[in-house]
């Protein structure tokens, strides 16, 4: 099943994905997956035995507002390429290998596909990063990995844009990404449910999904989601290590290789080609079996300076 949010005549609502057409849920997706398996069944049972909505006549948003959103890095193609842009290292970390790191990002960021993206503020280095995103539909604890494929609900396009420039000035500081990676994620255009994307899975267990990226029509990046280094089912477990994850949260896999991003071809070539976004730019990114997500920049707002700090005494009481 697919699982949309929905912008229609001034309402928003979730719907059931069918063909051409959406069908109204009544309500929240984000709700019906907290509840349960019984809860979503019935609902989208329901929801299909009434008419439905043209798609085009819709405007998609992101098909939930999630709790937390946690970012992996899980392509070593993307690594190599783009660490070299980023921090000015060559290589991959051995510690990138020992287990699969992640950052939070910001939740209120996550917007759906045709959204607008603003250039950050102070930012003149846009990029885009085509990744996939779990779901989490169940909550769960120090998960085994086979535990954990119980508790994916479905899978999305994620798109986390990233003002490298800001990026690579903060994490000097050894901390972060915080506002290279704040302004926009997008997320869609739907969820597609885990069970949907089964026939896909490969014999070591990974989603052998087609993935690409176009600029203004043009091709950038393509690969497959099956060169992660860990399964989703691995990062789920992971994340779940010492804490929980919980119905709604969202686990991106990290940025594919062979062009997933900009950052990685720069690393590569040693030069900003293809060229920084701009305003104007659209964006369009596929993955076999999910969809099509499209997002436009546009002109952001000016930055609004915060003083350097200031040099201080360090008296004590």
């Amino acid at each position: 099943m697919r699982y949309a949010t929905c912008e229609h005549r001034g309402r928003t609502w979730s719907g059931v994905v069918s063909g051409d057409a959406v069908h109204p849920l009544g309500t929240p997706l984000l709700r019906l997956i907290q509840e349960g398996g019984e809860a979503l069944r019935r609902h989208t049972e329901e929801a299909l035995a009434a008419p439905g909505i043209p798609l085009a006549d819709v405007r998609l948003l992101a098909p939930i507002e999630p709790p937390a959103v946690r970012d992996f890095v899980a392509f070593e193609e993307h690594v190599e390429g783009v660490r070299r842009s980023v921090d000015g290292v060559s290589g991959v970390p051995d510690q990138w290998y020992a287990a699969p790191t992640f950052y939070f990002t910001n939740p209120y960021a996550v917007i759906g596909t045709g959204a607008d993206v603003p250039v950050p503020p102070g930012s003149e280095v846009l990029d885009f990063e085509l990744e996939v995103a779990v779901i989490i539909g169940a909550e769960g604890r120090d998960l085994t990995p086979e535990e954990a494929r119980d508790h994916i609900f479905g899978y999305a396009i994620f798109n986390d844009w990233s003002a490298r420039d800001l990026q690579s000035a903060e994490m000097k500081v050894g901390l972060g990404p915080c506002k290279g990676k704040d302004t926009a994620t997008t997320l869609g255009p739907w969820i597609v449910t885990a069970d949907e994307l089964e026939p896909y899975r490969d014999a070591d267990g990974f989603l052998r999904l087609g993935m690409s990226v176009e600029v203004n029509g043009t091709e950038v990046g393509r690969d497959l989601l099956s060169n992660m280094g860990w399964p989703f089912e691995e990062l789920v477990a992971y994340a779940s290590r010492g804490t929980a994850v919980r119905p709604g949260d969202v686990l991106g896999s990290g940025t594919c290789g062979n062009g997933g991003c900009l950052a990685e071809l720069w690393g590569l070539s040693g030069k900003q080609d293809p060229p920084p976004l701009r305003p104007g730019d659209v964006v369009t990114m596929t993955v076999e079996g999910i969809g099509t997500i499209a997002n436009t920049v546009v002109e952001g707002v000016p930055v609004r300076p915060v003083p350097a700090a200031r040099p201080r005494p360090r008296t004590r009481p």
